[in-house]
């Protein structure tokens, strides 16, 4: 088809000369008045802590009251929390946050002042422990031996802590998914093992090293990664410096949801047979999961989800017995941090029938993830000042070192050696939810509400506290009646 060379316009409005062309138009445009707009505020939502309620019971009509989970015991403001660490990266936090692409870019604008004068400390880089495609990001690293490595994160740890005045410090690893680290006798299966191992220059993951140097300076370590960061030997480490540390992998979009359909399939004596969880996303993250080693780690974290829901049930499910369960994760960059994730769950009906779901979610994967993070710090540094006594035992005691109670925030929560592994998500939440209520003397919430199922109902209250607990406002431990918890509320991470 060919373009015109020339058009004429036949109207009265235009007037063609040798010289010009001359059009008489009436120009129209549409004013538009803005109403009130909606104003954004900075909030946390996501957080259970901070955007989270619990019953306290009910009042005087009858209705449930509700309070923020917050409010029950005397909690850090995560306004308080003081923000540092390291990365492989040396960007600064404006420029990394504009690589990411995970804010909207009227944010960035606004946070660019605030965040580029933040600048990362150098961290450990062992190249064998993450993917090769890594590599262009690692310009600022912490030199010369594993023992030396180990020696500058203490120090770094301690400049922190003094340099901005810290009652406490609390590490998480937030950094890249790292291959599992193979559990070897003699190499990391105690802690005097695992620190000859370090002084040997033998094999340790980075994960590992800022474990060791985290407990070693006293302070809480978490690993938001699926690897095996925690092994057996820093696990050791932890009991003998009576330091928390928690773990594996935060639970933020696909898993989360998991956890809480299967439970309600299993416990609704649907028999889940099929598993099938895609994925596929386009951050460093997903970049990093692109490597065959660096996904195992993740598959595993996002396949024992169902186990314990599974055993729950020996009606629908023989010994030994349980789902097929295929996890897939794939790298699409054009989609950033917002990952995709499919699900299908098949079950078994009575009278040989089937029931399927299908499931798709949109998961802004940093933005779920950040709440997590401080919900953990916030709940640790609590669990700091919990201590409990018993008539058998009347010494105060605190948490086992292994900080199980925070299963509601990992996919793949780790337990104390010998103890159940709970992945349902209500029970992590209900196990959450009772151990505050003891903290100020109030019976387990049953969901029972017995007053509202009675014929004739006559009850005013239902049970009674058969503990007392203290919270104090000091650092020492205030006297308590047996079968208690004590907490104070000093200490500000």
């Amino acid at each position: 088809m060919e373009a015109a060379t020339q058009f004429v316009v036949e109207s009265p409005n235009v007037v063609y000369s040798p010289e010009a062309i001359e059009a008489q138009y009436e120009y129209q445009t549409t004013r538009v008045s803005r109403g009130d707009s909606v104003l954004k505020e900075a909030n946390y939502y996501g957080s259970l802590m901070q955007a989270g309620t619990v019953s306290l019971g009910l009042d005087a009509e009858g209705q449930e009251v509700f309070v923020p989970f917050r409010t029950l015991l005397p909690m850090v403001s995560p306004d308080d929390l003081v923000f540092d660490g390291w990365d492989i990266s040396s960007l600064n936090l404006a420029e990394a946050m504009r690589r990411a692409q995970v804010l909207d870019w009227g944010l960035q604008e606004q946070l660019w002042p605030h965040m580029e004068a933040l600048h990362p400390r150098p961290s450990v880089y062992i190249p064998e422990f993450i993917a090769a495609n890594q590599s262009a990001r690692a310009d600022n690293l912490i030199p010369g031996t594993r023992a030396q490595q180990l020696e500058q994160i203490r120090r770094d740890i301690r400049d922190f802590r003094s340099c901005a005045g810290l009652d406490k410090v609390i590490v998480l690893w937030t950094a890249n998914t790292e291959r599992f680290c193979e559990l070897v006798p003699g190499l990391n299966d105690t802690a005097e093992n695992l620190l000859r191992t370090i002084q040997l220059g033998l094999e340790v993951s980075p994960s590992t090293l800022f474990a060791v140097a985290s407990i070693l300076e006293g302070c809480a370590f978490l690993n938001g990664s699926p690897q095996n960061t925690l092994v057996p030997g820093a696990v050791e480490l932890a009991r003998q410096h009576h330091v928390f540390v928690g773990g594996d992998d935060f639970k933020s979009g696909q898993t989360k949801v998991k956890s809480v359909l299967v439970d309600f399939l299993i416990s609704s004596g649907l028999k889940t047979m099929s598993i099938v969880s895609y994925n596929h996303l386009g951050n460093n993250d997903g970049q990093n999961l692109s490597a065959p080693p660096q996904f195992h780690s993740k598959e595993v974290s996002k396949s024992s989800v169902v186990d314990d829901m599974v055993q729950s049930n020996p009606v629908l499910y023989a010994p030994g017995e349980k789902p097929d369960h295929c996890v897939v994760i794939k790298y699409v960059p054009y989609v950033g941090d917002s990952k995709r994730a499919m699900d299908e769950y098949t079950s078994e009906l009575m009278l040989g029938g089937t029931n399927t779901l299908v499931l798709h979610n949109t998961c802004e994967d940093s933005l779920l993830a950040a709440p997590i993070m401080l919900d953990l710090v916030l709940l640790t540094e609590l669990c700091q000042r919990v201590s409990f006594r018993t008539d058998s035992d009347p010494e105060p005691q605190g948490f086992h070192p292994v900080l199980s109670l925070l299963g509601f925030l990992f996919k793949a929560p780790l337990a104390p050696p010998g103890s159940p592994v709970v992945n349902s998500l209500f029970r992590q939440r209900s196990c959450i939810e009772n151990i505050f209520r003891a903290c100020v003397g109030l019976p387990p919430q049953n969901h029972m509400l017995l007053e509202h199922k009675m014929e004739r109902p006559s009850l005013k209250q239902i049970g009674h506290v058969a503990a007392a607990c203290h919270v104090s406002s000091k650092k020492e431990l205030a006297p308590a009646a047996p079968n208690s918890c004590i907490g104070d509320t000093n200490g500000h991470s």
